[in-house]
């Protein structure tokens, strides 16, 4: 098969992963409104674990199947890069909304997690400083233990979710579709590594820029999709929570790679300096626009002009990753 085929074979996987995706978070959104959890808990980790499966088993087949880390240091790294763009073009289209609206206090501090996390990603990949512990890298330890205690902050943030639904699915069936549709999610992810890995050699790319550039965005497009939908309702509280969940449940992916990886540290990769440095920036400047929310000074203000020149430096930091890779 020409690579004319496989590009299409491409395309085609990633628009069912689009339509898979978007239909969980459906689901998700259903058990929301039928549960009473937490609104905040369900878009910053439920429905954030949900657009990020295929980075899940993506990644898990870049390790496990094709045995090639550098993918997954380049999914990871490249779709957390991609959903700040994601985060920052909302802000550039619905700014006027988007300063008006109110968002979670628990928001800023996953940001400052995902700082702290990229920090660890300076060390590991563009310093090479790297220890281990049982065979396990520590920087995987610190991701886990940081995950959970976002999970703690997300859970505990206060939700103003009161709306109902008058769907007549159970939460049982409502649970067998999940489950269904999320088997096929997982089979297309792992099919799309393939085509990833097959597209690198024929277009003579290296295995990270690949991660970043096809699985990257592929993985991500779950996230933009459910995250314009929930801009367009003017949830953004929703939205941001499921652009900032989905960044830390994607470095705990990559820790759990690494442990599954035998061949050595999936963070001995080269190649990924240009992601963890513009994704280092993405995330401060998403970090200055939540504190300013945070400080709810924007609410007497037209601030719709600073989240505009935000958003677009949000997305200078992606095109200029793709030039210089």
């Amino acid at each position: 098969m020409n690579l004319v085929l496989w590009s299409l074979c491409y395309i085609v996987l990633a628009v069912l992963v689009v339509i898979l995706s978007v239909k969980l978070a459906d689901y998700v959104d259903l058990i929301d409104k039928k549960t009473n959890i937490s609104g905040a808990f369900i878009g910053g980790v439920v429905l954030a674990a949900v657009t990020s499966l295929p980075e899940l088993f993506t990644s898990f087949s870049a390790v496990v199947i094709v045995k090639n880390p550098s993918l997954v240091i380049g999914n990871i790294l490249g779709s957390n890069l991609f959903n700040m763009t994601i985060f920052g073009i909302v802000m550039l289209i619905w700014a006027k909304k988007f300063s008006k609206a109110t968002v979670g206090k628990s928001h800023f501090k996953i940001t400052m997690f995902t700082l702290f996390l990229f920090a660890l990603m300076f060390l590991a990949v563009i310093l090479g400083i790297d220890y281990s512990v049982f065979s396990i890298s520590i920087y995987s330890l610190i991701i886990i233990i940081t995950y959970i205690f976002s999970i703690r902050f997300m859970a505990n943030d206060e939700s103003d979710n009161d709306e109902q639904t008058n769907n007549p699915l159970t939460i049982k069936q409502i649970a067998v579709r999940f489950v269904i549709l999320a088997v096929v999610l997982v089979s297309v992810s792992i099919a799309i590594t393939y085509v990833t890995d097959i597209l690198a050699e024929g277009f003579n790319l290296g295995a990270t820029i690949a991660g970043a550039l096809f699985l990257g965005i592929a993985t991500s497009l779950p996230e933009l999709t459910s995250t314009f939908a929930l801009a367009k309702k003017s949830n953004f509280n929703a939205a941001t929570g499921n652009i900032l969940g989905s960044g830390v449940f994607n470095f705990a992916i990559l820790a759990v790679s690494d442990i599954l990886y035998r061949g050595g540290s999936v963070f001995d990769t080269k190649g990924s300096d240009s992601l963890v440095i513009f994704g280092f920036i993405a995330t401060i400047i998403t970090g200055l626009c939540l504190f300013l929310k945070n400080k709810k000074t924007d609410k007497n203000t037209n601030f719709s002009l600073f989240y505009r020149i935000m958003g677009i430096l949000i997305v200078i930091c992606y095109a200029l990753f793709i030039a210089l890779s």
